[in-house]
């Protein structure tokens, strides 16, 4: 995970440099959706809400491909839709836990 945040930093940092408005929306929302999963992945996630954990991974995994293509406009797609999925999973993994401490 730590090699996927460096690679959304590092495409990112050239979003800044060479494209523009639509690659540093992409570069945001990537980065954000990469927290949001990492934060998923701490809550045990990947056990507890893996359909939503791993659907939201093949996306920003999706998204990081456009956006090397620079398909900008697909890649911030695959991204929100990463971080939506990334949130269900923290959502599912705090409900599980919650109801597992009864």
């Amino acid at each position: 995970m730590i090699r996927r945040l460096a690679g959304a930093a590092l495409l990112l940092a050239g979003a800044f440099s060479t494209t523009g408005c639509v690659g540093t929306v992409y570069g945001v929302k990537a980065l954000s959706a990469s927290a949001t999963l990492e934060e998923a992945k701490t809550l045990g996630a990947d056990e507890l809400a893996q359909y939503e954990y791993y659907y939201a991974d093949a996306m920003l995994l999706k998204a990081q491909e456009e956006a090397a293509q620079a398909n900008y406009g697909d890649a911030i797609e695959f991204a929100d839709v990463a971080e939506e999925y990334a949130e269900k999973a923290v959502e599912h993994a705090r409900s599980a836990r919650r109801e597992g401490g009864r």
